[in-house]
Parts: structure tokens; C-alpha cells; sequence
């Protein structure tokens, strides 16, 4: 059994955390929001998951670094300068840092850089996702994730081949293109497919979220499996053993 705080616990995903704690059998050693004390929070955790805000991390990794307690990280919208924040810490403590906490997302993930490797840069990727009316950052951090997958398959960096907005006149597709598309409305916990569109078929991957308890349910996976790691920036695949 171990002691769970949660950062971000007044959001939906904090609410759904609370109750994963408990019907896993462990105990919520305490919950933060914003202005709430991470430092004391730590040193009453044996592990941190943290739902908050990108500009809560700074504060989130000095405490999980303090206490020297590992922390869990399914905040999304995150740039490079929370990137590199985050591997600085994982010199220190263990950190796991994913854009979605779900299983089937991690498994979905594996499957689009298989078939991104073994299909070649003349099937064209496209992957299009759909979100409830509140959610702020687009594309999601779920979209980005499965894009990543896609060029680590490819062997090239997402950010040069990445498409993430198409208006007017935009010319032919570019060779290579990982194209983005975000849907927004309703209360949809999250639908994500990828489409890979070659000469005369396409292959679709999809996912579809039903309820945020998935999520929960992942990052409580993900806090069992990272407690006692050394430190280092671990990823949702080694939970998975991919």
C-alpha cells in the first residue's frame, strides 16, 4: 500500500485519482491545488501525480526533489523549457511524463510506430482527435504522442514534418507530412485515430476514451510501478513492458 498526493486534486482528473487510490487499496496521503504547498505534500507521499497546470512545474519538481519522492506527470500543453525542467529533474528522482496515462493509448502508440516504420513515407499520416469544449490546448497532448510515435517510426523529428493547420490554398500534400487535426465540443472525454492513407487502402488506429477513470486508472499504474526506481525519466511503455 502505498501514500498517492495529488497535484491538481480540485480538477475532474484529480476526483477521478481520489477515487483509483482508493479502490486500488492504497491511501491519498493529501491533495494540492493551486497555491497549495507541493513541498509538504511530498514529504507526506511516497509518490506524486500530478494533473495541475504547465506553469505549476517548476514548483512540482522542486518538491518531488526535495522529498525525494518520484512523480508522475500527465499534465499536457507542456513546451521544451518544461521538457528540459523535467529532465533536469530526473537526474535527481524518478519521473514519468506522459501525454496520456491510459493503457490502450500506450498500447495504440506502440502500434502506430510499428506500422509508421514498416509502411514507409508513401503512406501518408494524418491523425485527428476530438476533445470536450473546455479542453485549452490543441493539438491535444495524446495527439502529439501518437505523432511522436509516428516519426520515431519514421526516424525523423515530428517537429520539422509536423502539419498542424491547413486554410485556403495550401498546395500539395508534402512527402513525409504528419498531419493534425483538433475537433472541440460536447463533453468527449477524448477520441483519437491515425490514419495512415496509402495507394488505393488506408489503415485506421483508433482509440476512444469513455470516461477519465482510464487515465486515472494508468497514472495509478504508472505511481505503483515508479516507486523504488532510480532516478531517470521513464516513460509509460516500460509500465507496459513494450
Amino acid at each position: 500500500m502505498a501514500q498517492i498526493g495529488i497535484i491538481g486534486s480540485e480538477g475532474a482528473m484529480g476526483h477521478a485519482l481520489a477515487r483509483v487510490i482508493e479502490d486500488a487499496g492504497h491511501t491519498l496521503s493529501g491533495g494540492i491545488d493551486r497555491g497549495g504547498d507541493a513541498a509538504a505534500l511530498a514529504d507526506a507521499s511516497d509518490v506524486l501525480v500530478d494533473f495541475s497546470a504547465p506553469q505549476a512545474l517548476d514548483a512540482n519538481l522542486h518538491a518531488a526533489i526535495g522529498a525525494g519522492v518520484p512523480l508522475v506527470i500527465g499534465t499536457t500543453g507542456l513546451e521544451d523549457r518544461h521538457h528540459a525542467a523535467i529532465d533536469e529533474a530526473a537526474r535527481a528522482v524518478a519521473v514519468l511524463q506522459t501525454g496520456n496515462t491510459s493503457l490502450g493509448v500506450t498500447l495504440l502508440a506502440h502500434l502506430v510506430r510499428e506500422a509508421a516504420a514498416r509502411l514507409g513515407p508513401d503512406w501518408d499520416v494524418e491523425i485527428m482527435e476530438m476533445h470536450h469544449r473546455r479542453k485549452v490546448d490543441a493539438p491535444s497532448g495524446t495527439a502529439l504522442l501518437l505523432g511522436e510515435a509516428a516519426a520515431a517510426g519514421r526516424g525523423i523529428d515530428l517537429a520539422a514534418h509536423a502539419e498542424r493547420g491547413r486554410d485556403g490554398h495550401t498546395g500539395a500534400r508534402q512527402e513525409g507530412a504528419i498531419g493534425f487535426a483538433a475537433l472541440r465540443g460536447g463533453t468527449v472525454a477524448g477520441e483519437h485515430s491515425v490514419i495512415l492513407a496509402g495507394e488505393e487502402e488506408r489503415l485506421t488506429l483508433s482509440h476512444s476514451a469513455e470516461n477519465r477513470s482510464i487515465f486515472a486508472r494508468g497514472a495509478i499504474r504508472a505511481a505503483e510501478w515508479l516507486i523504488g526506481r532510480a532516478p531517470g525519466r521513464y516513460s509509460m511503455d516500460e509500465v507496459l513492458g513494450l
